[in-house]
């Protein structure tokens, strides 16, 4: 542990009263989804109680459903409808309170945001709407006695979440997902009484139901607000300067912390490619600290201490609020305090953690492949195992599969020689982070390499491009290949599962001959059949270096995928604005010498479209010829390898987050013999 009462972040680790609670430190895990919520109690439980290990001071849940008329299925978030919700809390607040932190529960009843698909309750509103999720469904105005009923059902949900053992009650009003926040919009509140009409009228339900909470807890608990202060929309929504500040204003002392940010979702969480920057959101929430007296956390995808000591000492905040940094880190405050900075696995903002909520499954983390693992296989972030005997492993290839692969194997005593064929190691996550907006993704190598260059028994050869005899030559019994994969040039993808048929065509490409730099024409077209982020990123690289680019994509969005990493609408906007031509719900019927022909995938009507060359990002075929041939000459061997293991893109390809668990995952399994159950399932039964 390092001198903390000379270390220049020392007032990170100062205890802050919250009303009657002491949180032990600055850091703070404000409440974030899991994907696990009410289904996976016991995963939930590890998760956070990782968090809380790692050394976060308060430590809170996801979004927690109060009543069965606020039912986001399929969505996994809390519940706590009743008394029977309570055993999964309560084993949630103990874990966390075993190492000293707080524990925070996040009430929410999100109204028009809910269609109630599984308890099948008409949504209530402040007015009638449609609910803001696509299902064919409205919400109905809200009469004095649901007002009244809704109320009640916060008061009620307090008392349980007391009962569970909460230090920390929230009453949210952010996103733009809750009912509270529903009243203090004039865009869904265009109500006539009492909770409609002026601002202090539609702030009314907000200020009573804080007192209600209050009330309902007592002495024993603090009581917080979760507030979006802007939702940069203009003049068309919520500001900071307007009635966000009057809004912090009129209830400044009421609870006992603020917690603000920016709505909607796509704003508060978004991507390192759109906020590159540490504090991004201090411009809109910086003004609540002069209005209160009372502690104010915030979030700015903080990773580096110096940005975090910065913002307490200028008063911005009194906590330093992370999701997604403690996702990719649960131990970054605990590195902070014993001086390992180097060892923090920093936060890249690619948000494939949000991609798992919003597909339903359970969270995931590109940088962090234990991460919602943490029950399920007994996964921990800092602790491997050691093994009963030091192997000698090969990995073959720097990827993000590899060195993961690499790091866990020598932490578990193994001694690994890392072979790359080219002169840098990071794989494709060193060549997309060239593209705009994915600077970030080096991170992924970057801190892995780190790790493994004060790591003793691991030797990196670069440049040394292994076939099977150089394999077999090396005796080590057991291999990994990590070699990744190519883009393919044929066309094959989801839309055309034979491939496209070139005849006497223009220059086709793919990413990898962006990637090498090859001199392109004026007039560029970027094919994009995969609808993750590549297709996007490679259109805005292009039209940056001086090419008219058009977009082509047979989804009815530019980077259709990116829906669920709450990007596809700022990625589509930008193209736009940058003049990129989009044609969409096309696919490719021909490509000639100067023209494509493209058909469209309702009508198959045909149209021409002029170009100089086509990129194709559509799939990815596995760069297996080492696997293949090593296992070609095992069966030669009077001694075949012990274990050939493809890993990463080698094996599948996927997103970097996958290729970072696969390394992992291969790691953890060496040496066993195959028949261990894959990972622990929760049963129903709720947590007695």
């Amino acid at each position: 542990m390092s001198d903390l009462k000379n270390s220049p972040y020392a007032v990170l680790f100062e205890p802050v009263a919250i009303g009657p609670v002491t949180a032990r430190n600055r850091f703070y895990q404000v409440p974030h989804c899991t994907g696990l919520g009410h289904a996976n109690p016991k995963a939930e439980v590890a998760l956070r109680a990782t968090k809380a290990e790692g050394g976060w001071g308060v430590v809170c849940t996801q979004e927690v459903e109060i009543h069965p008329s606020s039912d986001l299925t399929p969505a996994l978030e809390g519940r706590l409808w009743d008394d029977q919700d309570i055993p999964a809390h309560r084993a949630m607040t103990n874990a966390v309170h075993e190492h000293q932190s707080l524990a925070g529960i996040e009430l929410v009843h999100n109204g028009q945001h809910s269609a109630n698909m599984g308890t099948r309750i008409p949504p209530i509103a402040p007015s009638h709407r449609p609910v803001d999720v696509m299902h064919p469904v409205q919400a109905r105005a809200m009469d004095k006695q649901d007002i009244k009923q809704l109320r009640q059902w916060y008061v009620d949900a307090a008392k349980r979440a007391r009962v569970a053992g909460y230090d920390i009650v929230y009453v949210y009003a952010g996103h733009n997902m809750a009912t509270l926040m529903h009243f203090l919009l004039p865009r869904y509140n265009d109500r006539s009484d009492e909770y409609g009409g002026k601002l202090v009228n539609r702030v009314r339900l907000l200020k009573e139901t804080l007192c209600d909470v209050r009330d309902a807890v007592g002495t024993d608990c603090a009581i917080a607000l979760r507030l979006a202060v802007d939702e940069l929309l203009g003049s068309g929504g919520m500001q900071a300067s307007d009635e966000g500040a009057e809004i912090v204003s009129m209830l400044a002392e009421i609870p006992d912390l603020w917690d603000v940010n920016i709505s909607g979702w796509s704003n508060d969480s978004a991507t390192a490619r759109f906020e590159p920057d540490e504090g991004y959101q201090e411009k809109y929430t910086a003004f609540v600290k002069k209005l209160t007296s009372k502690p104010v956390v915030g979030v700015g995808r903080f990773t580096s201490p110096g940005a975090m000591v910065s913002q307490i000492n200028r008063g911005v905040l009194d906590f330093i609020g992370a999701a997604r940094p403690s996702i990719a880190d649960p131990f970054l405050p605990n590195k902070i305090l014993a001086g390992e900075l180097e060892s923090i696995r920093e936060c890249i903002g690619c948000n494939i953690c949000v991609s798992s909520d919003n597909v339903v499954s359970a969270i995931r983390c590109t940088q962090n492949p234990t991460m919602g693992e943490e029950w399920r296989r007994g996964w921990h972030p800092e602790k491997m195992p050691k093994a009963s005997s030091s192997e000698q492993v090969l990995v073959i290839g720097a990827g993000p599969a590899g060195l993961e692969c690499t790091l866990q194997l020598a932490r578990q005593g193994h001694s690994v020689l890392l072979a790359e064929a080219t002169r840098n190691v990071g794989g494709r996550v060193l060549t997309e982070s060239s593209l705009p907006g994915l600077a970030s993704y080096r991170r992924v190598s970057d801190y892995r390499q780190q790790q493994l260059r004060v790591l003793p028994n691991v030797e990196l050869l670069l440049d040394n491009q292994l076939n099977a005899a150089d394999v077999v030559d090396t005796g080590i019994e057991h291999v990994f290949i990590a070699t990744g994969a190519k883009w393919r040039r044929d066309g094959l993808g989801r839309q055309h599962p034979q491939g496209i048929l070139y005849e006497d065509a223009m220059p086709v490409l793919t990413p990898e001959d962006i990637f090498a730099g090859k001199q392109l024409p004026e007039n560029i077209t970027v094919y994009d059949d995969d609808h993750y982020y590549l297709g996007g990123v490679i259109a805005e690289a292009l039209h940056h270096s001086g090419c008219h680019v058009t977009l082509v994509t047979p989804a009815n969005c530019v980077s259709a995928w990116t829906e669920h990493t709450l990007e596809q609408h700022k990625i589509h906007t930008r193209l736009l604005m940058l003049g990129v031509r989009i044609i969409t719900a096309q696919q490719i019927k021909s490509v000639g010498k100067k023209r494509l022909t493209l058909s469209c995938i309702y009508t198959e009507n045909l149209s021409e479209h002029e170009s100089e060359a086509i990129v194709m990002v559509t799939s990815r075929m596995p760069s297996d010829k080492v696997y293949q041939e090593v296992l070609t000459e095992c069966h030669d061997l009077a001694t075949p390898l012990r274990t050939l293991k493809r890993i990463g893109d080698c094996l599948a390809p996927s997103t970097v987050a996958a290729a970072v668990y696969s390394g992992h995952l291969a790691a953890r399994e060496l040496g066993l013999d195959g028949t261990k159950d894959l990972y622990r399932r929760e049963s129903l039964q709720s947590i007695q």
